[in-house]
């Protein structure tokens, strides 16, 4: 998280930077033809994972440790088996419960840890997702004797004062409020919802506002003393260090904790939805001048055995910018200034969307042509020559994505919570050059939903509803209401 040299407490911010880094993105790929011209004509190196030590400890938490001596840093990152899919009926929870820990501890309060990690020049946050929650840092390699009690502490004994809790919600409802005024920031957690339902991956992060209100430290307390525990935790270190003497330090901070609770409160088992049937969801912002629109249906799991070549396809529909999708939409249509595809990937499940804006009076014009895309992906499948093209982008683009120590911190943590291991790294380029035409049409047709397409849009509803009715059963939200 290199944009954050104190962590960033403001939701509405840090939805608004994911936004602007996905919108630079889009705006680099312009480049990304004529890279690929190039890489035709030179044989890209397969990248490997570079070698690293896993521990188990007794306690049950799982310790990685890599050296990377390119920069005198260190990166950690520690996760957690306690994301939003625990939340049960308290939206919100796990969210605050992650922004809470390093508001104090049993031997630290707020004010030191952020006067001495500050003064060190560390970067350090706390993060809720779906299935986890961690903490991410980083910090020059001299300081681990004064960084890793802080470490500690945070993780073991977090003491969840009720002052500077109760701030970080009333600034978590505003941030709620805020985030609704751009409904291209609110979009996934409507969709979501929208797909899942009942089951925890319907789960909004932040919360809602009814829900955040009645949330108390005692909850968030209770909440870390059942699922920040060492047993379905792991710690990953990486960076400008020597794996024995950094073992030590490992053992002697974390070898001796325990688990406040005898076991994690119960994770519900909601089964995941079966559409019969194509539903729309319109969600009425008055004031709205354009649509934003995402349909789609369940995807995959981060570990699927098909997931790299899901990629592979869906980099041909909608994963670039010279897709099929940006081309038919802004390019061919002038309907949008961007289209994409994605798979949204959790533990157990997952979403495929497309997802797009327009003006109000081009909402279904937008939506046909996006539907109609997917659709010739069905009927036509991909030739030779784009399958190569998208694959050779695919390789090109992979290996700097673990060129740092930070990157491959986050992929160690990845790869311990979603349960895929170093081939997907060290595979990558085979697996991605193994798909074949008739592999592309298999996972087309197994991974890429056709029926019973489950459509989100946000728009003013008064102008539009006449328009997307005919794309399945409607309902109806305000975006003033609150949640998703």
């Amino acid at each position: 998280m290199i944009l954050k040299k104190r962590r960033s407490r403001n939701l509405f911010l840090r939805i608004l930077i994911m936004a602007f880094l996905g919108a630079w993105m889009s705006m680099v790929c312009f480049t990304l033809p004529v890279a690929n011209v190039y890489a035709a004509h030179r044989k890209t190196p397969s990248f490997t994972l570079p070698a690293y030590e896993t521990i188990k400890l007794k306690n049950g938490m799982t310790v990685y440790l890599m050296e990377h001596h390119s920069v005198p840093l260190i990166y950690i990152s520690a996760v957690f088996p306690t994301g939003a899919l625990r939340d049960g009926g308290k939206p919100g929870l796990a969210y605050l419960t992650a922004e809470a820990l390093f508001s104090g501890t049993k031997s630290y309060s707020k004010r030191q840890i952020e006067e001495k990690l500050e003064f060190l020049g560390a970067n350090y946050y706390a993060y809720a997702d779906l299935d986890t929650a961690g903490i991410s840092m980083s910090f020059i390699n001299t300081d681990q004797d004064q960084v890793f009690p802080i470490l500690k502490e945070v993780i073991q004994n977090a003491a969840f004062g009720p002052l500077e809790f109760e701030k970080r919600k009333k600034r978590l409802l505003l941030e709620l409020v805020q985030a609704k005024e751009q409904p291209s920031l609110v979009l996934g957690s409507y969709f979501k919802k929208f797909i899942f339902g009942k089951h925890g991956y319907g789960n909004p992060i932040y919360g809602t506002r009814a829900a955040v209100k009645k949330i108390r430290s005692t909850e968030a307390k209770a909440f870390y003393n059942a699922h920040y525990r060492p047993e379905g935790s792991a710690l990953v270190i990486v960076g400008d260090f020597q794996i024995g003497p950094m073992k030590e330090k490992v053992l002697e901070s974390f070898a001796g904790w325990r688990g406040k609770e005898n076991s994690p409160l119960p994770q519900e088992q909601t089964p995941l939805p079966v559409f019969a049937k194509s539903r729309v969801l319109l969600v009425n912002k008055s004031d709205a001048t354009e649509t934003q629109f995402a349909f789609g249906g369940l995807g995959i799991p981060r570990n699927h055995h098909d997931y790299v070549a899901v990629q592979v396809v869906n980099a041909i529909l909608g994963g670039r910018f010279t897709s099929w999708l940006n081309d038919a939409l802004r390019v061919d249509a002038g309907l949008t200034y961007r289209a994409s595809s994605y798979f949204d990937t959790f533990k157990t499940s997952g979403t495929f969307a497309i997802s797009s804006f327009t003006r109000t009076e081009s909402t279904a014009a937008a939506l046909d042509l996006a539907h109609d895309v997917l659709y010739r992906l069905h009927i036509q499948g991909v030739d030779e020559e784009t399958l190569s093209a998208a694959k050779k982008y695919l390789i090109g683009q992979f290996p700097p994505l673990y060129e740092t120590p930070g990157s491959l911190a986050s992929l160690l943590a990845a790869m311990f919570v979603y349960d895929f291991d170093a081939s997907f790294v060290n595979n990558f380029q085979k697996n991605v050059e193994d798909v074949t035409v008739e592999k592309a049409r298999g996972v087309i047709a197994e991974h890429f939903p056709k029926g019973n397409l489950q459509f989100v849009l946000i728009g003013k509803a008064v102008a539009i509803r006449d328009q997307v009715k005919k794309y399945g059963e409607l309902s109806e939200k305000d975006i003033k209401s609150d949640g998703f």
